[in-house]
């Protein structure tokens, strides 16, 4: 999975937050095209042929570990260069192993949001380690203007919001990224 470009445009030089200045080809969301889901709050993952791989970022020029498949090229202006790792029997594996076993069925291919208690601080209030699936819970009030969307995610409490669109793009926007902390669960 590459990494997925932001709706607005940061401001690097000073708060690190969002302006109401769209990146470039992301306008098709604000033209109303692509459907909105939940962005969720986790780890992201991968089943491919029935397997598990967890997702490694190789941040400025890191050098990525055996196994290491990319997902892009390292990007020249952030320094990240995502990819995937196949998910092993060591410790640091053991909640992407436990969300698996939890399911009943080995999820479909595809990318999935690995949350639970013991992952980034569990903001989403899972009870089980899980997998969801990326795209899976459309946001049929989401809205698409930088003001509408600032109120928006000020009182969601959610992560934020990823639009993908029929040919495969996909933009997101996060709550953090107008400033707002999200409520504990």
């Amino acid at each position: 999975m590459k990494k997925i470009v932001s709706l607005f445009q940061r401001n690097y030089d000073g708060d690190r937050l969002v302006r109401d200045e769209v990146v470039p080809g992301a306008e098709w969301v604000l033209d109303g095209e692509g459907v909105a889901t939940r962005k969720w709050d986790g780890t992201c993952a991968m089943i491919r042929n029935g397997l598990l791989y967890k997702r490694y970022d190789a941040k400025h020029g890191k050098t990525p570990p055996a196994g290491f498949e990319p997902a892009q090229e390292p990007d020249p202006t952030t320094g990240h260069w995502p990819g995937w790792l196949l998910i092993g029997d060591g410790p640091e594996d053991r909640w992407f192993r436990e969300a698996l076993a939890y399911q009943s069925f080995v999820p479909a291919d595809g990318t999935y949001e690995l949350c639970g208690p013991k992952v980034q601080g569990n903001p989403e209030g899972f009870l089980d380690h899980v997998l969801v699936q990326h795209g899976g819970e459309r946001l049929a009030d989401a809205p698409r203007t930088f003001a509408a969307l600032r109120d928006y995610l000020a009182t969601a409490n959610i992560e934020g919001i990823v639009w993908h669109h029929p040919d495969g793009r996909m933009v997101k926007i996060k709550a953090k990224d107008f400033g707002w902390k999200r409520a504990s669960r």
